[in-house]
Formats: C-alpha cells, structure tokens, sequence
C-alpha cells in the first residue's frame, strides 16, 4: 500500500526534476540546421513522449483494473490519466516556443497544433466530469477510450509543418542517447505527478 504520509515530498521531487531537465536541455547537442535552437524541440518532443506513455499507462492499468476488478488499478488509472493530461496540456507553450524559435512564426493551422488543442480540452472536461462522478470504473473505462482516440487520431492527422520523429531515424548518435536521456527525465517528473495525485486522493478519501 502506499504511503503517503509526506504527501507533499512528490511535488517538492517533480520541482527538482524540472530543474533537472532544465539544465539538461540546456547542454543538448546543437543540430545542423537549427542550431543550438534545436534544444526546444528535444523539450517539445520529450515532453509530449512522456504524456503519451502517461496516457498510456491509465489506459494499461485501467483495463487491468476493469479485468481484475481491483479499486488500486482504477486510482492508479485516475492519477496517471490526469498526469497525462497535464503534460499534454503544458506541453502547447513549449509547442509554441518551438515554433517561434525555429520557424519564427506561430503556426496555429497546423493539424497536429489544432489536434493537441481539441485532445487538450476534451481531457479537461472529462477529467473534471470524472472528478464529480467519482466512479471509479467509469476513470478506467473513460482513460481507455481517451487513449484509444488519441492514439487513431495521431496516426490519421495530416502533418504538414509537423514532421515524423526525425530523432529516431537520425544518423546523430549524440542526439539519439541525449533525447531519450531527457525522456527518461521527464518519465520521472511524470511520475512525480502521477504519485502527488494519487496520495492527494488517498488522503481525501480518509477525510
């Protein structure tokens, strides 16, 4: 069972790891044509990776906990589904900054921008309609569907100025061990998240 006595030391932790990663990015190998404003893209796409595997693993755990009937994998599901959405939502300004950086202009048409924004608000109202509804099983089902849309929309939304992940076909070893390094990262400012929602529930419970 976990214990959440210092409920507080996952937020302190995820603070850390932010600083972390910002002085990690900050040391990311410059690129050919983008120079060293590449660093913002290896944030960018580091950031969306890790709201992925978020999104992910409440889809996981809330399937398991629909099979299984377990309570456990249904909050666990609730507070990985919320932390995904987090990182999905925060990672639009560091979109954004990519684009002014790299692209000097803020290109807002583009379909995956306009697909993040739709995911963006789409999650909040479900997360918050699942706050007040309180059901645990609905989270489960609802992080499940959440993810399987997502998942059928990114790979059939047009990318124009969005290209494929140049990263993992790129020739630049360097900038392949430095990028998963900052995923790894951010997986554990993720995790952080994911831990802080869960005690936070933990504890309104036994209010």
């Amino acid at each position: 069972m976990m214990s959440c006595r210092r409920w507080s030391s996952p937020l302190l932790w995820f603070v850390f790891t932010v600083v972390g990663i910002a002085l990690f990015t900050s040391f990311g190998p410059a690129e050919k044509a983008l120079g060293t404003n590449v660093r913002v893209v290896y944030l960018h796409g580091a950031w969306v990776w890790a709201a992925l595997v978020s999104f992910a693993a409440a889809a996981g755990s809330g399937l398991l906990g629909l099979l299984s009937r377990k309570t456990t994998l249904h909050a666990w599901s609730q507070a990985l589904g919320r932390t995904g959405l987090f990182l999905w939502i925060t990672y639009l300004p560091i979109s954004m900054w990519a684009m002014q950086t790299n692209w000097n202009g803020l290109f807002l048409n583009e379909p995956r921008w306009r697909l993040a924004v739709i995911f963006s608000v789409g999650g909040l109202l479900l997360q918050l309609g699942l706050s007040l509804v309180k059901l645990p099983a609905w989270s489960s089902a609802a992080n499940l569907l959440f993810f399987a849309l997502l998942t059928y929309a990114l790979q059939s939304t047009e990318q124009v100025m969005h290209p494929p992940s140049p990263i993992l076909t790129s020739e630049a070893w360097r900038i392949q061990i430095f990028f998963f390094g900052l995923v790894i990262l951010t997986l554990l400012a993720a995790w952080q998240i994911a831990r802080w929602w869960r005690c936070r529930d933990v504890l309104a419970a036994n209010s």
